[in-house]
């Protein structure tokens, strides 16, 4: 049957929102169309399969796959602030290939080694969290201010891109460490991750996964410093360790605190507006087919589902959806140039599940 003007304009509209980076949640075209803009999707997305091979035909059925979650996702949506799904540079892969290449699975076991404790007791006691709400106490101002963004202090580091080394414990634990340093001498550093990656014990792996309380505790036991990414640049792949024997670079105070904090995000707004960012593990899936917008629906904060890391570098309570801002490590192109926002309470995507402050010497 041949197509009215009006499908066609339909199908023509489809490729050029492509291009727009407009998301997809319409009618699904036919299968012709479907070829047509995984066409247009493999050029925008700089994407070489060649027509007929089986790693084509891989990646279309998961191509329309995508197409059909992208619909799901925005089915929700109600005004222009929610959460905005669409063709991404993930779109090709298969649920289990982005969780594998881009997300911890085994996460959640990590964090159960030290949350669960926390989960059934008055974890407000807990040492280092008392130590933060006593340094808080210090500098708090009168009112806790309705909106903080650390990026406009100037103590945010670039955003960087993890690509397909699974460490973003690292990355945020370690952009965490460089905006405490910044906020306590005014100095902003980019320090090494891959140092971490390479050197990293307690139960760290690399590029093949680790945790943020884990990593810490390595580094208080042994007063390691953190040392200049300049002096041990990025490779994103797991090395041998290369640390100077001369411990040069910025140290993690032994004060710092991993607390579950579902229940209680008030607690981590007084954090976040009176000590500083603050690096969280979340769960991160829905976020393959992220553009924009405030995440509120289809975002489990369930410990069973946390698979990635992350750092928040402020709060703002007078949008129309009150939100985290959060900063993520798959570069520029991923959401807001790297950041996504994630809505406040209820512990969306699991963002209270794990939170870590901590302090520099």
């Amino acid at each position: 049957m041949a197509l009215s003007w009006k499908d066609c304009l339909i199908r023509i509209g489809l490729i050029g929102l492509l291009f727009l980076g407009i998301p997809i949640h319409i009618q699904k075209p036919h299968q012709t169309e479907n070829h047509l803009l995984f066409q247009s999707y493999m050029k925008k997305f700089n994407k070489s399969y060649k027509k007929g091979s089986d790693e084509y035909e891989k990646r279309y059925q998961n191509f329309q796959k995508s197409l059909d979650t992208i619909q799901e996702l925005n089915a929700k949506r109600q005004n222009e602030d929610s959460a905005l799904y669409g063709l991404t540079a993930f779109s090709d892969l298969s649920r289990d290939e982005f969780t594998h290449h881009h997300l911890r699975s085994d996460l959640h076991n990590r964090l159960r080694k030290h949350t669960d404790h926390r989960i059934t007791s008055s974890m407000y006691e807990h040492d280092n969290y008392r130590h933060h709400r006593n340094h808080i106490s210090k500098r708090a101002i009168s009112v806790i201010p309705d909106k903080v963004d650390w990026r406009d202090k100037g103590v945010i580091t670039k955003v960087r891109n993890q690509k397909l080394c699974g460490a973003c414990w690292a990355f945020s634990t370690v952009e965490t460490i460089e905006s405490m340093l910044a906020i306590k001498n005014g100095t902003l550093l980019d320090l090494s991750v891959q140092e971490i990656i390479d050197c990293a014990e307690n139960g760290n792996f690399g590029c093949d996964g680790g945790d943020t309380c884990g990593m810490l505790s390595w580094l208080t036991a042994y007063k390691i410093k953190v040392g200049l990414e300049s002096q041990y640049p990025l490779k994103l792949e797991n090395g041998v360790c290369k640390r100077s024997k001369v411990n040069v670079g910025v140290e993690v105070a032994k004060n710092f605190s991993c607390d579950y904090l579902v229940g209680a995000e008030d607690k981590m707004l007084l954090l976040l507006a009176n000590h500083g960012p603050l690096t969280v593990a979340i769960n991160a899936l829905t976020w393959q087919y992220y553009l924009g917008g405030v995440i509120q629906y289809h975002c489990s904060g369930s410990i069973t589902d946390i698979n990635h890391a992350v750092q928040i570098v402020g709060y703002d309570k007078t949008a129309p959806i009150p939100h985290y801002i959060i900063r993520n490590s798959w570069g520029t192109a991923f959401g807001d140039k790297g950041y996504v926002y994630v809505a406040m309470n209820g512990n969306i995507c699991g963002v209270a599940v794990e939170v870590t402050a901590l302090d520099v010497l």
